[in-house]
């Protein structure tokens, strides 16, 4: 006779663990994603993009789209200790955040080297939200050490999120019954009661333009997206991936791990990381208030001076410059730099980039050894760079409170 126990355990899925877990919205999004192009972001399967990567781009651009932000970390700081335990953590004055405010931050090694970035949510007087784009919850639990009134949760389960961005998501979510979101200003949150439970809206994103982002119970995930999708029909809402966010961010001049900085956690070669003045963010390190992790090490870089920084190049020409060498000059005599990111952009009819520049070098030339195919041979072209000080592409509507129907 067999043993009820040992046949439950023999038929038991062995690989359960490490399939990919479903994002609260998936059904809705597999029945949308047309070329089944899926890939995976932490743990999650994750849509590349539905159909094509440049109709999604344009509906960030001309009408409003979704995209999933589920697999986003998600982590609870509470406690009389949490503004203080994250003050010390990242590079960015917290005790100035307001409830029911948002502010970007990172935070760095002892050694100033950047160990990712993310939004702080003020929820409540000693609640705050960090979000970011990699687990850190080990990193975390050790920055409690010291402070005796915190607590640290993992919350990225418990909390569904969708992005709505685009000239059309205001009148989307008015259109929803929504319409106190017209006084939402950027980085402010609202909560509202919706389908028995509450959403919490936040006016943030990652496209450069006006945008929202919704988050909610898992359980009424669904409930939420058909909600948002039958206001949103005659808005020209559709999903988009992780392409068209890429296009998106680039254009507004943000910046994606794994592209433009590694995290320091995870780097093996020396300096192959960076710190946040290298990568241009020293308007949210603040050396006027206490301690901080990686005070010392930035204070020092910032005195001594950089020898690398990102920057933002117009390059002449309608080649991409992707993975481009930059050179002081046309004859490639002295390599000074490397792009990190690029693409022509629809926005600004341009060709742009992202790139690592020795500062040395500012002041001269830079050029762009790019490479590009036509009818399967290689070509190569040497093009002109320009150093942009502003973000390539912002619409004046993602700082407008109100801000307007389009």
């Amino acid at each position: 006779m067999s043993n009820p126990d040992i046949l439950r355990e023999n038929t038991a899925d062995p690989f359960a663990g490490e399939r990919l877990k479903l994002s609260p919205f998936h059904e809705r999004q597999a029945a949308l994603n047309l070329r089944d192009a899926w890939s995976s972001w932490n743990g999650y399967k994750f849509a590349d993009y539905y159909y094509d990567v440049d109709y999604e781009y344009f509906n960030i651009r001309n009408t409003c789209g979704t995209y999933d932000i589920c697999p986003m970390q998600k982590y609870l700081i509470e406690g009389p200790d949490a503004m203080a335990m994250l003050n010390r953590m990242v590079t960015r004055d917290v005790s100035k955040l307001r409830i029911n405010r948002v502010t970007y931050c990172c935070w760095c090694t002892d050694t100033g080297r950047m160990i990712d970035d993310g939004t702080i949510f003020r929820l409540g007087e000693e609640q705050y939200m960090l979000t970011c784009g990699s687990p850190s919850i080990a990193w975390l639990r050790k920055s409690c050490v010291g402070f005796d009134e915190v607590s640290v949760t993992e919350h990225t389960e418990n909390l569904a999120a969708l992005s709505l961005q685009g000239p059309t998501s205001f009148a989307t979510l008015k259109n929803m019954g929504f319409d106190q979101v017209a006084e939402l200003k950027p980085f402010g949150i609202l909560r509202l009661p919706f389908d028995g439970t509450e959403i919490m809206i936040s006016r943030t994103g990652f496209t450069g333009d006006l945008g929202y982002e919704l988050w909610i119970d898992p359980k009424h995930a669904l409930a939420m997206w058909d909600a948002l999708y039958v206001a949103g029909e005659h808005f020209g809402i559709q999903p988009y991936g992780e392409s068209a966010t890429n296009m998106a961010r680039l254009e507004a001049g943000f910046l994606m791990p794994y592209m433009e900085f590694n995290e320091a956690l995870k780097t093996i070669n020396f300096e192959y990381d960076h710190t946040p003045l290298e990568l241009d963010l020293a308007w949210i390190v603040d050396f006027k208030k206490p301690h901080f992790n990686g005070r010392s090490a930035l204070l020092k870089q910032k005195q001594e001076g950089l020898t690398r920084k990102l920057l933002k190049l117009d390059i002449e020409g309608n080649k991409t410059a992707e993975e481009a060498i930059l050179y002081n000059n046309e004859a490639c005599s002295h390599e000074i730099g490397y792009v990190t990111s690029a693409m022509w952009s629809p926005a600004v009819k341009a060709n742009i980039a992202f790139a690592f520049v020795d500062t040395n070098a500012l002041g001269g030339d830079i050029w762009a050894e790019i490479y590009h195919y036509k009818e399967l041979r290689p070509h190569r072209k040497m093009a002109l760079c320009q150093i942009s000080d502003k973000p390539f592409w912002v619409n004046p509507r993602a700082r407008q409170t109100p801000p307007g129907l389009t």
